[in-house]
């Protein structure tokens, strides 16, 4: 007995099996397929949708978008991959009907097209809100941190280059000093070798200085923190991100399905002041009026949380706990109740403290409330203060009161935050691969985003209601 044959490969069929019999009916290209055929690129902002009069024919934008969204939904994002898969794929042959652009070409339309990319994110969110895949009740939002294509090496910060510059100060005096001592010796002894080693030592330094003075000059000129060499708009990270230097990715997330609402990428380093501009886009898009958003306290900032309060999301905040008195182990503000009716604080040991004095913080009227003559006679004392203590209540606070009793009938809310948001960072930095970008530039940082946060979509619907349901969706 023998094992099971296959045919030879030079051997020719009497009736050729089709492309489309190796494609099932749940096959994910087919949702591909119908949904970029449903689309209008034209309004979606595509260059070439309608293929010009005269000249060479080029490739229609729906066949290279089809080949973007499969390379994305499969972890191959460079353009050469893509390139070999068109000629060795048989899903890819299926899909561009064995079409197979070169590498340049695929690379050309995610540049030329960067900025349509997002409106066929919007186009697969709207659909998914169709599918009720939306519970359109609770958004966690977060930010995470991608690599940019820039080393940590080649990126500056105001204290980086005048630090380099003092040194260079000090390394230029001293290679000065000895060469002075080697012309000295040189002369004496009728050599110059070690004097020419040292002239090209401060050449060289002389002129590295002068590059970097250059590059604090221009960040003076322009008020930025810091320079960037190969990707101009890519910043350094936080260091406990274990991004060097990168770019900052913001998500809001819909609780129901774990599905990505909004997505934005953006070079600022720290969240704060864009629970807002994340939230209400993503309140937006679902079509309610308000919306519960849910966010860690690197996203804690009075005038945005009252913004956000403002535009129909109800923020959930933690308050992260700093200041002098946490440091140094005294009672937290938060420990002290206002009381509106008296427009007074009550402290631990349940004194009142009263308006002291009135100031501006921040373009904001702030209130001082103290007791001191309390202070002075209280039991709690040592734990409170080691003076006279007082807490400051800014005019818009109401805002931080309404958050804070939410929370505390919600406790559960911040933990629902972290199963809810680290579902798709996980899944695009480990499943999908995207550890670092692949492009240079915010705007085309955004637009390779766009098409993860939309693989990522598409992945997270395909598995729930399967492909036929999702490609019978499109055509109705």
């Amino acid at each position: 007995m023998t094992h099971i044959a296959g045919l030879e490969r030079d051997q020719l069929l009497l009736l050729p099996e089709a492309v489309d019999d190796y494609v099932g009916s749940d096959n994910p290209v087919r949702f591909i397929d119908a949904f970029v055929d449903g689309l209008d690129l034209a309004a979606a902002g595509f260059l070439r949708v309608e293929p010009k009069a005269m000249g060479r024919p080029g490739y229609a934008p729906g066949d290279l978008l089809k080949l973007y969204i499969y390379g994305y939904l499969n972890r191959v994002r460079s353009s050469r991959r893509l390139e070999t898969e068109c000629h060795r794929n048989i899903e890819v042959l299926w899909l561009l009907r064995t079409l197979k652009p070169d590498f340049k070409t695929i690379a050309d339309f995610r540049r030329d097209n960067r900025a349509a990319f997002r409106a066929v994110f919007r186009q697969f969110v709207l659909l998914c809100r169709r599918l009720d895949l939306y519970g359109r009740e609770l958004l966690a939002v977060d930010g995470t941190r991608i690599k940019a294509v820039n080393n940590k090496d080649r990126n500056f910060t105001r204290s980086s280059l005048r630090e380099f510059i003092r040194r260079a100060d000090e390394w230029l005096e001293d290679y000065l000093k000895r060469l002075d001592e080697g012309d000295v010796e040189d002369g004496a002894t009728g050599g110059g070798a070690r004097t020419k080693n040292l002239a090209e030592k401060i050449a060289a330094l002389s002129e590295k200085r002068g590059r970097y003075q250059a590059m604090l000059a221009q960040l003076d000129r322009t008020g930025e923190d810091q320079i960037s060499l190969t990707d101009p708009d890519s910043r350094a990270m936080a260091a406990h991100t274990k991004v060097g230097v990168g770019y900052n990715i913001q998500v809001a997330v819909d609780a129901k399905n774990k599905l990505i609402v909004e997505q934005a990428v953006t070079n600022q380093v720290v969240d704060t002041g864009l629970l807002t501009q994340t939230a209400e886009p993503a309140r937006e898009v679902l079509g309610v009026k308000t919306i519960d958003v849910v966010a860690d306290r690197g996203y804690f900032k009075i005038e945005d949380i009252e913004a956000c309060e403002k535009t129909g999301c109800v923020p959930h905040v933690a308050k992260p706990q700093r200041g002098s008195s946490v440091r140094e182990g005294l009672f937290r503000k938060d420990e002290f109740r206002y009381d509106a009716g008296l427009d007074a604080y009550v402290c631990p040991a349940g004194k009142l403290l009263t308006p002291i004095r009135r100031g501006r913080m921040r373009d904001l009227e702030r209130t001082d409330y103290g007791n001191p003559k309390a202070c002075r006679a209280c039991p709690l004392r040592a734990r409170c203060t080691n003076n006279a203590r007082s807490v400051f209540r800014l005019e818009n606070e109401d805002v931080l009161d309404r958050m804070a009793e939410r929370l505390k009938a919600r406790p559960a809310i911040l933990d629902r935050r972290r199963e809810v948001v680290e579902h798709p960072f996980g899944s695009i930095k480990q499943w999908m691969y995207q550890g670092a970008f692949l492009m240079r530039g915010l705007a085309n940082v955004r637009a390779e985003f766009s098409l993860t946060a939309l693989a990522y979509n598409l992945r997270r619907a395909l598995n729930i209601l399967g492909v036929e349901a999702m490609t019978a969706a499109v055509a109705a």
